[in-house]
């Protein structure tokens, strides 16, 4: 079994995952559950646990001050959050897996699975610093205009420049990328308009985001746009005009 330690200062959110690991994961047992940093550290260091679901943004801290304060961390993270941000940093902390607030029951039970297939290979604080020094390198090598895309597999580190479009398939979404095959990640569009929007994409359509840069032609009359890679994107009506007023801008 897994012994399992929930991390959380919402208690709605602390039963619901403690509920949703009783059904759908029985190799895996909830010993305990904290709400903040102070009280995590307590749990930890009493209860020993090989997984810690560890809620980022906390009363009195977030989940990395509570890393940061242990001595040892021979426990596999999987980091919780509600901030899309901070997704990038629990890279550096060596997350083996995070997921976004609500969890959904699929992605909390794949991201149990990778855990259960490591728990015994490795250590966290040797990761720890693989990932930071990871991050560094990103950083300087131009940080600014990279995404990080997280599928099952990988972690793929894509220019934004180099994405087409992000088209939205249920509760995935799919990177069209210059000269590279599409990437497929879990997540809807929804979760990726604000970190998109830095980037200067457009939200033309319910189901896809563009890149302005990789437009071709706008067919107005039509409400479609063709891109760079010939593909041809459905503009909203009530997008029509805003984007028409942008190409203008642009041109």
């Amino acid at each position: 079994m897994i012994k399992t330690i929930i991390v959380d200062d919402e208690s709605r959110a602390r039963e619901t995952i403690a509920e949703m690991l009783k059904l759908y994961c029985k190799n895996v047992m909830v010993i305990d559950q904290a709400v903040d940093v102070k009280s995590g550290l307590r749990s930890i260091k009493k209860y020993k646990p090989d997984l810690v679901l560890l809620d980022i943004k906390m009363p009195d801290g977030t989940g990395f001050d509570l890393v940061r304060q242990l001595d040892q961390a021979n426990f596999k993270i999987i980091f919780i959050t509600a901030f899309e941000e901070y997704a990038v940093k629990a890279f550096k902390f060596s997350a083996l897996d995070y997921l976004l607030k609500p969890v959904h029951p699929e992605e909390l039970v794949m991201a149990i699975e990778k855990v259960s297939n490591s728990l015994h290979a490795e250590n966290l604080s040797s990761k720890i610093n693989e990932f930071m020094t990871y991050m560094e390198n990103l950083r300087n090598f131009g940080y600014g205009k990279k995404i990080l895309l997280k599928t099952i597999d990988n972690v793929y580190v894509v220019d934004s420049d180099e994405i087409i479009s992000v088209e939205s398939e249920d509760s995935y979404s799919r990177f069209h990328l210059v000269g590279q095959e599409n990437i497929i990640v879990s997540g809807s569009i929804k979760h990726y308009i604000n970190l998109l929007k830095e980037h200067n994409f457009y939200r033309v359509h319910n189901t896809f985001m563009i890149n302005p840069r990789h437009v071709k032609r706008y067919k107005r009359d039509e409400s479609t746009c063709i891109m760079s890679d010939g593909s041809e994107v459905p503009i909203s009506y009530r997008k029509r005009e805003q984007l028409f007023n942008l190409f203008k801008k642009m041109g």
